[in-house]
């Protein structure tokens, strides 16, 4: 019956250790570990890009049996300098991983992504397949042309009040430069003027995240203006350059993970990463146990979301 009860967060922990690992090209990557340090290894890959990690994501894994290793990847979270985009790719973030499991000295770990972290997974486990030891993906992303269409423009057919605000934030942006307007405002000089862009620019994908939307915070009290500044700048730098991959070359290459094991997440009403792409991947890797929540959107904390992430982080245990 145990199998049956809807899964919870684990309760909260503090890290083992945390320490920076610096890149040699201006990065300094905050890498922190939690749980048991002679458990199985297992990697939270975070989303954005632009993101960041936090208690609440060490929450996914079991501490007694996982080796929990967090990272926040360039120019995000802890890592510095905060919202830097020199020498910031997705081919650095996977660098960066290989230095991490080096460092640590981990011959193989469990790669566990969400929706950009999903796509980073695919790309690592697609170079370094043999330190990969089985995929938890949630959302699936890759980049494409399609997908990008829909994020910033398509899905205003479901949001369009909320897709209008993101238009209407200055009198000349419109769905052609909506990508090219938001980068100017926010690498602005003009830091009040790029504050308030960025936080417009969050301010709609977090509007749209779940199936059910919460009120966006009009707060202003408790907004990280240096937070939201940073995470714009990053998901901008790398939306205006389709993230550093290619899509369809990951998935033609994928057929290559066809003995690691791969258990899919997805929202049945995700409307970030639509389910289509999760498909697409599945039918590449059909060795995947894809899980169609019902009655869910993007998030992970949604009931359905988290109840299948922990279930997959506990039958990942056997591998």
């Amino acid at each position: 019956m145990e199998s049956a009860l809807t899964k919870t967060l684990f309760p909260e922990i503090e890290p083992f250790h945390h320490s920076f690992i610096k890149t040699g090209n201006g990065h300094n990557i905050y890498v922190e570990q939690s749980g048991n340090p002679n458990g199985q290894a297992i990697i939270f890959l975070h989303g954005g890009p632009g993101g960041g990690t936090g208690p609440k994501q060490r929450r996914f894994f079991d501490p007694e049996h996982y080796r929990i290793i967090l990272f926040d990847q360039r120019g995000c979270g802890k890592s510095t300098p905060l919202g830097e985009t020199l020498n910031n790719t997705t081919n650095d973030l996977i660098q960066d991983m290989e230095t991490i499991r080096k460092e640590l000295d981990i011959k193989e770990w469990i790669l566990f992504g969400g929706s950009w972290g999903s796509s980073l997974a695919l790309a690592y486990a697609i170079k370094f397949q043999e330190y990969t030891k089985g995929l938890i993906l949630r959302g699936v992303f890759l980049s494409r042309k399609q997908e990008l269409d829909w994020f910033l423009n398509e899905v205003d057919q479901f949001f369009p009040e909320l897709h209008a605000v993101l238009l209407n934030h200055k009198p000349h942006i419109n769905k052609l430069n909506l990508v090219s307007s938001y980068v100017d405002l926010v690498f602005s000089k003009n830091l009040e003027q790029a504050k308030k862009a960025a936080v417009a620019w969050n301010t709609f994908e977090g509007s749209i995240l779940k199936m059910m939307p919460s009120e966006a915070n009009e707060n202003n009290n408790d907004i990280d203006f240096d937070f939201e500044l940073a995470r714009a700048k990053v998901q901008l730098h790398y939306i205006k350059n389709n993230c550093f991959i290619d899509g369809e070359d990951i998935l033609k290459k994928i057929t290559i993970l066809k003995n690691k094991p791969v258990v899919i997440v997805q929202g049945r009403y995700d409307m970030v990463c639509p389910p289509k792409t999760a498909f697409e991947v599945a039918q590449k890797m059909p060795q995947a146990e894809v899980i169609m929540v019902p009655n869910a959107g993007h998030s992970a904390s949604e009931e359905g979301t988290l109840d299948s992430l922990i279930k997959a982080t506990e039958k990942f245990k056997s591998l």
